[in-house]
């Protein structure tokens, strides 16, 4: 029964298909929708990216840097003027003073006219952007005619829905304070936060010299209380064997370099010269790595003499114990040298604490040697760079290119760590080779790819 009813089944198929069509229907499908115009759409595209990439926060930095330098040169112009007035003795001090004002003007005229000529170029920058913008603006609101469904108007709706809901829910769950850590004795108070960064300059040199330090002297000489100093590592981004000093901040930004380098020796590298980007200057000394050893090297800028100390038997160096994150290390940073209220420090690993930081005092002196030293339990290779402010060591952590966090601290007077600090820096380059902490104002000068950057540290 069933096998009677499948094939007549079949058979009929077979009939249908093979008999030939005789009506043939045709459809015309008229669209009274206007076609989207891709072309404007990508032009539109370009053009914004065009407009990302010109104005960038490196360029609203850049002019920021040089007012700072322009209103600190400014004060320091003026007491000068002062100390000359009242101290002209018509001989041999007034011209020299003069000479000094004189210098001091240069520099200035030279600050101003960098800071015009970037004023100029970025209200260029700002009326041509202007233009770009109001034209986006047009072609914008007239692609938005093709949206007869109304969904950008829905997704505009819903973006200003959750911005009220979010701005709401902040309004009774206020952002708590990042934990802070414990703090011993500290004049300024708790640490509590960073914020800039406020300088930020290529210096000199732009783009030539990837590793590197600067900052300023916690313990300067006589005359030289407002002068800079930087190092750079000419030699293969390892070794360096000079420090270039600025008699200003304002001298350092615009790259007008005096008194100018200060040599540690004819060779680079040789013995006791640099190697690493880890350096500080303390009391008109160069503290630093010295070459190819695991000791610590004092060099005075005045007797051009160099003192070396001894760090403990198994402590690392020649890059087998850097700061790293997961995607790089940097190298030859085995050693950390800083600075704070009471003086250097050196931040080092050692085999015998497994990689762990360990940190030891400086004693001052003839000769310089270790004073206290403590043991952490924070891996250095998990860390980007260390600083040290009040007696306490901080460390910091790559988070991602725009972004470092200090997120460890171990007090000194009490022993205490803590992991938790959540205290962020924002970058202008994605990474930071040196730190360093100047007690002189309470700022965080960082290297950066070539670039000097310093950030303001608060205090409660």
């Amino acid at each position: 029964m069933k096998l009677c009813v499948i094939i007549p089944l079949c058979a009929l198929i077979t009939l249908t298909q093979q008999a030939p069509t005789q009506d043939q229907c045709l459809c015309d499908l008229t669209n009274s929708e206007k076609a989207f115009p891709h072309d404007k759409l990508s032009t539109v595209e370009d053009n914004a990216s065009k407009c990302n990439s010109n104005i960038t926060p490196k360029k609203t930095l850049e002019l920021e840097s040089l007012m700072l330098g322009l209103e600190r040169r400014l004060p320091q112009m003026e007491k000068d003027l002062s100390v000359l007035e009242r101290e002209d003795d018509g001989e041999l001090y007034g011209v020299l003073s003069l000479l000094v004002i004189e210098n001091e003007l240069t520099e200035i005229k030279q600050l101003m006219d960098k800071l015009n000529m970037t004023s100029r170029r970025h209200q260029h920058l700002t009326t041509d952007t202007t233009e770009q913008l109001e034209d986006l603006r047009v072609k914008m609101a007239e692609l938005q005619e093709y949206d007869t469904l109304q969904v950008v108007k829905r997704q505009q709706a819903n973006q200003r829905l959750k911005r009220d809901l979010d701005q709401c829910k902040n309004e009774h769950h206020p952002t708590p304070h990042p934990t802070q850590p414990p703090q011993g004795i500290c004049p300024h108070g708790k640490f509590v936060n960073i914020t800039g960064p406020g300088v930020y300059t290529a210096g000199e040199y732009p783009g030539s010299y990837k590793y590197g330090a600067w900052g300023r002297d916690p313990k300067p000489a006589v005359g030289k209380e407002n002068w800079y100093w930087l190092v750079m590592l000419t030699s293969s981004n390892r070794y360096s064997n000079y420090v270039r000093l600025y008699s200003s901040l304002s001298s350092l930004i615009v790259g007008v370099s005096v008194p100018g380098n200060v040599q540690i020796h004819s060779s680079n590298p040789t013995t006791n010269t640099v190697q690493g980007p880890n350096v500080v200057l303390y009391g008109d000394a160069l503290y630093y790595n010295c070459y190819n050893k695991y000791d610590v090297c004092r060099f005075n800028l005045s007797t051009k003499t160099v003192t070396t100390m001894q760090l403990p038997k198994g402590t690392r160096f020649n890059s087998k114990g850097n700061f790293c994150h997961l995607d790089e290390c940097y190298l030859y940073t085995d050693l950390d040298l800083a600075t704070d209220e009471s003086g250097v420090w050196v931040i080092y690993t050692t085999s015998q604490d497994f990689g762990n930081l360990v940190l030891s005092k400086v004693e001052e002196g003839e000769q310089p040697k270790l004073n206290q030293t403590w043991h952490t339990s924070v891996y250095k290779q998990a860390v980007t760079n260390t600083f040290m402010a009040c007696g306490v060591l901080y460390a910091t952590r790559y988070v991602n290119k725009e972004v470092e966090e200090i997120f460890y601290s171990f007090d000194t007077s009490t022993g205490v760590e803590k992991f938790d600090i959540g205290i962020f820096i924002r970058k202008m380059s994605p990474n930071i080779y040196s730190l360093n902490y100047s007690p002189v104002d309470q700022m965080l000068h960082a290297y950066c790819d070539s670039f000097m950057v310093s950030y303001e540290v608060l205090f409660e």
